[in-house]
């Protein structure tokens, strides 16, 4: 073992690019292979794996990748670590011992339990436990729908102990995303469990690599800057035993790892500056990014705390179905043709009372003087949600499509009438850490990974004094906003986030006198209605705002064209602003 661990990531959602695997031990030296495959709208997936098949439940495309890494990974020790295990760990454990025994390798396979809390859940209610909706406050008792599956986001601690149990592969269920990352390196250094600058870093650094390559170009506002965008590398952290790490890649290969890709990626999917995990919480307003090479940054300076007493929970339920259709709408009076296919769909189906939630939305794409037929069309979508599948099906589509020859000049329509589709719905809450026992199976034995309760009393570590420029002045031109910022945006629960970093601190000064909760309800006109935070991070040199409610009752049940926020942080950019000439020049 070296002073210095190599964490490699190779996915970062359940379908990203099944080479990555072999890419990464291929590619250089690494110490161990991680892969992130889960997220709220995969644990719904996987569920309905489960239900058509009980032996089902995981990550079956894992499997393909490690048939092309088992042999050199247990050849070179890299350790490899994934949360594929999804609803069904041990079924994804037993699948990989049959795949290595297959190929001849002799390998010793862990797996975590004690996430699936579903058998718990009356029995924490009996005893007072309310289970409050985390964005809506309502309790779990109010729900009129089984709850089909209730899953702890579990630490990291049991994959350290399975590292330390001699594992070369340790397959988690629905662990946190930063877990993968902070298990190894505990295991690594000896971390204790009150080591809180440390821990928090591996969960720093588990954030930057957890989406694979959102960390190195992937996605990234400055696309234009990333060279060979086509097939960028995964990437790599090179973690120290004092919590400093650096954010790489394989040489040679494509993307580009730079202070905005990894500032960029620390902003997605984030609140406030305080980043709770199981393990402990990261303090994001002390993180210190710095360029140290080509395709090498150093991060470093973390602060954490401890954990919270409470676990987060994704409870999953159906909610009903959902169903749209899209009208095209062709060349001149595009809002009037749009009232008139909408007031008719409306009377054919009684009214939009007749639905448990209506959503329209018209985008326009057409142009004066149009150069050729698309640039013609608007579209108009109309979707419906209901608990009654009959509603949302063929009675609804049906009817859109029997405007055919009935209503505005040009009509025509993106898809034939289809079935509704049911929906999935995302039930966050919090349950003490106490309740949730996380357990080893290894060597046909199980052993329990105790909870970290938080001490007492704690000196909360401060954020670092920054000595800032005052925001320039002087004259402004209008131009977009992404001319000198940044965005990241997606999606947590119904809410949305987007952070906006930019590359100076004289920028930043700017930004954070400009971009209040108040403008940014004027840029985004979907956000003047809902509660929105503003949090700042100067040693970022960045905002993050979390729009609550953007997104209804999550992704699989949003009726919003971009149900997961990921266009929300380009869609700010382009708004028009006044921006000081000096940061222009």
């Amino acid at each position: 073992m070296t002073d210095i661990l190599r964490i490699a990531n190779c996915s970062g959602f359940y379908g990203d690019r099944l080479s990555a695997a072999r890419e990464m031990v291929e590619g250089g030296p690494i110490d161990v292979l991680t892969g992130d495959y889960l997220a709220e709208l995969t644990l719904m997936i996987l569920l309905k794996d489960k239900m058509k098949d009980p032996a089902r439940g995981y990550a079956r495309t894992f499997l393909r990748q490690l048939e092309e890494v088992a042999a050199t990974c247990k050849e070179r020790g890299i350790k490899i670590v994934v949360n594929a295990g999804g609803l069904n760990p041990a079924g994804c454990a037993a699948a990989a011992r049959a795949l290595y025994e297959k190929l001849g390798v002799d390998a010793v396979v862990a797996h975590l339990e004690g996430d699936d809390i579903l058998p718990q859940l009356d029995a924490l209610q009996a005893r007072g436990e309310k289970l409050l909706h985390l964005d809506r406050g309502r309790p779990l008792a109010e729900l009129r729908t089984p709850v089909l599956s209730a899953n702890a986001y579990l630490g990291g601690f049991g994959i350290a102990a399975a590292l330390e149990r001699g594992a070369d592969l340790v397959i988690c269920p629905r662990v946190t995303d930063a877990a993968l990352v902070v298990g190894p390196a505990a295991w690594k250094f000896g971390w204790k469990r009150d080591a809180w600058d440390e821990l928090a870093a591996a969960v720093v650094a588990g954030h930057i690599i957890e989406c694979g390559t959102q960390a190195t170009g992937g996605n990234y506002a400055f696309f234009k800057e990333v060279p060979d965008l086509s097939h960028p590398g995964f990437p790599i952290v090179e973690m120290r035993a004092d919590g400093s790490f650096v954010v790489t890649k394989h040489p040679g290969t494509g993307g580009l790892v730079s202070v905005g890709t990894v500032t960029a990626q620390l902003l997605y999917e984030i609140a406030g500056p305080l980043y709770a995990n199981p393990d402990a919480s990261a303090r994001f307003d002390t993180i210190r990014v710095e360029q140290e090479g080509p395709d090498r940054v150093l991060v470093h300076g973390i602060k954490g705390e401890p954990p919270p007493p409470t676990t987060k929970v994704c409870i999953n339920y159906f909610g009903g179905y959902k169903n749209s259709m899209t009208f095209v709408l062709t060349g001149l009076d595009i809002e009037e043709k749009a009232k008139l296919a909408e007031d008719t769909l409306w009377k054919l189906l009684g009214g939009r009372e007749q639905f448990a939630e209506t959503f329209s939305t018209l985008r326009r794409g057409d142009r004066p003087d149009p150069g050729c037929n698309e640039e013609a069309f608007a579209q108009l979508t109309i979707s419906v949600k209901d608990p009654d599948p009959s509603k949302v099906g063929r009675a609804f589509s049906g009817k859109a499509v029997e405007m055919a020859l009935a209503s505005y000049p040009g009509f025509f329509m993106t898809s034939p009438p289809s079935d509704g589709s049911q929906i999935g719905v995302y039930w966050p809450t919090l349950v003490p850490s106490a309740a949730v026992e996380q357990r080893l199976v290894i060597g046909g034995k199980s052993t329990r990974i105790p909870h970290v309760d938080p001490p007492a009393t704690f000196a909360k570590p401060l954020a670092p004094a920054l000595t800032l420029p005052p925001a320039p002045g002087g004259p402004t031109r209008v131009v977009t906003l992404g001319t000198i910022c940044g965005a990241r945006s997606g999606d947590k629960g119904g809410n949305g986030n987007v952070g906006v970093w930019v590359r100076t601190p004289a920028a930043y000064r700017w930004l954070a006198e400009y971009l209040t909760v108040d403008r940014l309800r004027e840029l985004i006109s979907e956000a003047r209605t809902l509660a929105v935070d503003r949090f700042e991070l100067p040693n970022l040199l960045a905002l993050n705002f979390v729009l609550h409610g953007l997104l209804g009752d999550g992704v699989a049940a949003s009726l919003r064209s971009d149900p997961q926020a990921k266009s929300l942080g380009e869609y700010l950019r382009a708004k028009l602003v006044p921006i000081p000439i000096a940061l222009l020049d």
